[in-house]
C-alpha cells in the first residue's frame, strides 16, 4: 500500500482508477476508496479517540470526496485535491463528545490523577499486557485531544506520520511557516505536559500505565471484551510512516514522537462494510452508472 503522505507519492494510479470508475468500474472504485480509506480513518482516530466516530468520519468524507470526483479535473495533483477535502472536513465537523469532555491539559491531568493507582504483581503485568497497552495507547491520545483541532492536526500529521511541511501545507492550505509554526506549538503543548505528568517520558512522575490499567478498565476506558486502539493490527504508523520530521534534531523530541508513531496503524474490516454503504449512496450510483 503506498503512502499517500510520503514526499515520492505519484498520483498517476489514482487517475488511471477515477478515470475507469467514471466509466462504471465498481472495482477501480473500490480500489481508490481502499488506497486511501485506511490513512483517513487514522487520522480521523487520533483527531476523536473513538474508533466508532471515526469509522463514520471515514464514511461522511469518502461520499463527500467521490460525490464531487466530477468536480476534479486533474489539473492539480489528485493528493493535495483528495486530502485538502478530507482535512478541510475534519477541522469544521461537528465536535464529537470526547472533544468537549477533554478540553484542557489542565483538565485531562486532573481526571488522571483521579485514577487510583493499583499496583500489579510481575503476573498480572504479564497477564494484562494487552489491556495495559491498550490504556498506554488511549490514555496518550486523550493528551493529543487537549490540543485544539489545528494543533491536534499539524501534529497527527507532521510529527506522527511524519507530513513533510511542503506537503502539510500544501493539505491544509496555509503556508509552510504557518505549518511549522503550528507543530512547533503543538510540540510545546504537548510535551510540557508529558514531561510534567507521563512516567513514559520523565521516569520521576509517578504516573505508570500499569499502576493506571484496572482504574482504566472499572471507569469503562479501556474494555476487556473490546479492545479500542490495541486490536489485531499488522503493522505500526512508524511502518507505513517511516521518516522522522525534517526538523527534528533533539534526542529528547524525538524520543517523543517515536511513542506515537510505534502505535498500531489500524486496517479494520470496516473497510468493507464502509464501501457496501457508499455504493448504497444515491449520489454515487448515479455519478458511476452502478446498478
Amino acid at each position: 500500500m503506498k503512502n499517500p503522505f510520503h514526499t515520492t507519492y505519484n498520483d498517476r494510479d489514482d487517475i488511471e482508477l477515477i478515470t475507469s470508475a467514471k466509466n462504471g468500474s465498481k472495482s477501480s472504485l473500490e480500489k481508490l476508496v481502499k488506497k486511501h480509506q485506511h490513512y483517513i480513518y487514522n487520522v480521523a482516530l487520533k483527531m476523536t479517540l473513538s474508533p466508532f466516530d471515526a469509522e463514520d468520519i471515514t464514511q461522511e468524507v469518502l461520499i463527500k470526496v467521490i460525490t464531487n470526483l466530477a468536480n476534479f479535473k486533474g489539473e492539480s495533483n489528485f493528493r493535495t485535491w483528495l486530502y485538502r477535502i478530507t482535512f478541510n472536513h475534519f477541522l469544521k465537523m461537528r465536535k464529537y463528545w470526547l472533544e468537549d469532555y477533554i478540553t484542557s491539559f489542565s483538565k485531562y491531568g486532573k481526571e488522571l490523577d483521579q485514577m487510583q493507582d493499583i499496583e500489579l504483581s510481575i503476573i498480572e503485568k504479564s497477564e494484562m499486557k494487552e489491556f495495559i497497552e491498550d490504556a498506554k495507547i488511549g490514555c496518550m491520545s486523550g493528551m493529543l485531544l487537549c490540543l485544539d483541532r489545528e494543533q491536534r492536526l499539524v501534529y497527527i500529521l507532521g510529527e506522527i506520520f511524519g507530513i513533510d511541511h511542503t506537503i502539510g501545507s500544501e493539505m491544509l492550505y496555509i503556508s509552510k511557516d504557518n505549518f511549522r509554526q503550528r507543530l512547533s506549538r503543538a510540540r510545546k503543548d504537548l510535551y510540557q505536559f508529558m514531561n510534567n505528568k507521563c512516567g513514559l517520558i520523565n521516569k520521576s512522575n509517578p504516573c505508570r500505565c500499569d499502576k493506571k490499567t484496572k482504574a482504566f478498565i472499572q471507569a469503562g476506558w479501556v474494555d476487556k471484551e473490546n479492545l479500542k486502539f490495541n486490536t489485531s493490527y499488522l503493522k505500526r504508523i512508524s511502518e507505513v510512516a517511516p521518516d522522522k520530521s525534517n526538523d527534528l534534531n533533539d534526542l529528547t523530541e524525538i524520543k517523543y514522537a517515536d511513542l506515537f508513531k510505534t502505535q498500531p496503524f489500524q486496517e479494520k474490516e470496516h473497510s468493507k462494510k464502509l464501501f457496501v454503504n457508499l455504493l448504497s449512496d444515491n449520489k454515487v450510483k448515479d455519478i458511476f452508472n452502478l446498478n
